[in-house]
């Protein structure tokens, strides 16, 4: 369904709006995004579309600095409006949210922030000290100004699908959080606006991580010491990716189950570029103790 999305900017604008579109009945849906959308972005609108039927999808597209530390690329992350609502409108949504730093910040840094508790530490959150503050912040405010049913994240950035769920949970905002899964280019590069910083080169070499996971995931049944040793046996044949970590652990970043459902999840440079990946790994009951390929390394 191609709709023409109604824009507004500010705060005002947005109520006016959705106290026109809500009706009796019908959900919202939310896909908060920092634009320079893509496909991936699209399968996220349709998954909010597909949750509240005929309500209101609303996106909103704000390159937040407060997730942005320093020496980070937040002057050069893409701002492509024109190309996002044309995007948003192929996929159907009703409303595009793009305020000003201001008038989400109106006084400057906010003195109350939403703070990610210990999982905001380790893996992206080590790497990127108060990032997760960041995002929760932005988040909650974006609730509070759309007051969602439904919102959609991607599983890409599987850590920060983790803290909104618990920041919800935790903080009873009456939220159902959905997260979609990656939508991937046909070699399984995980479709992200970073992607268009890589060169040809860089571009080819980056394949690299989803065959990483996959070689994990293929190995499971032996156990998740063998499955991370495979994962390393099939990095260290990739040139140019500089890796940041690789980890496996349970779905809510806890501890790495024997059995059951888990979760691995790599964060690598290839070039100039930061990029993050992850898949679901499930380790069966007949996992064996075989000897992992790897056993030299400590973890990553």
């Amino acid at each position: 369904m191609t709709t023409t999305p109604i824009l507004v900017s500010t705060r005002a604008e947005l109520a006016a709006v959705l106290a026109e579109r809500r009706t009796a009945g019908q959900r919202v849906g939310m896909v908060p995004t920092m634009g320079a959308l893509h496909e991936g972005h699209g399968s996220l609108m349709e998954t909010a579309r597909d949750a509240v039927g005929d309500g209101p999808v609303v996106v909103s597209v704000f390159v937040n600095p407060l997730q942005f530390g320093a020496g980070e690329d937040l002057d050069r992350y893409p701002r492509t409006l024109d190309a996002d609502l044309e995007l948003c409108g192929a996929h159907g949504v009703d409303v595009v949210f793009a305020p000003s730093v201001s008038e989400v910040y109106p006084g400057g840094d906010p003195q109350v922030t939403v703070e990610p508790g210990p999982l905001g530490s380790i893996l992206e959150g080590a790497t990127r000290p108060g990032h997760y503050r960041g995002v929760l912040t932005v988040v909650a405010k974006l609730f509070g100004l759309v007051r969602p049913d439904v919102a959609v994240f991607g599983q890409k950035d599987y850590q920060q699908l983790v803290l909104i769920r618990r920041m919800v949970s935790d903080l009873c905002l009456g939220v159902e959080v959905i997260g979609a899964e990656t939508v991937r280019e046909p070699d399984g590069l995980a479709l992200s606006s970073r992607n268009r910083y890589l060169n040809e080169v860089d571009r080819e070499r980056a394949s690299a991580l989803s065959r990483v996971l996959n070689r994990a995931v293929r190995d499971a049944d032996h156990g998740p010491e063998f499955a991370l040793g495979s994962a390393r046996a099939e990095l260290r044949k990739a040139r140019g990716v500089n890796l940041d970590y690789l980890v496996i652990t349970d779905p809510d970043l806890g501890a790495v189950p024997e059995q059951g459902e888990g979760r691995i999840l790599i964060a690598a440079r290839v070039g100039t570029t930061r990029l993050i990946d992850n898949l679901p790994i499930h380790f069966g009951a007949t996992a064996s103790t075989t000897t992992s390929p790897n056993t030299t390394e400590g973890d990553s």
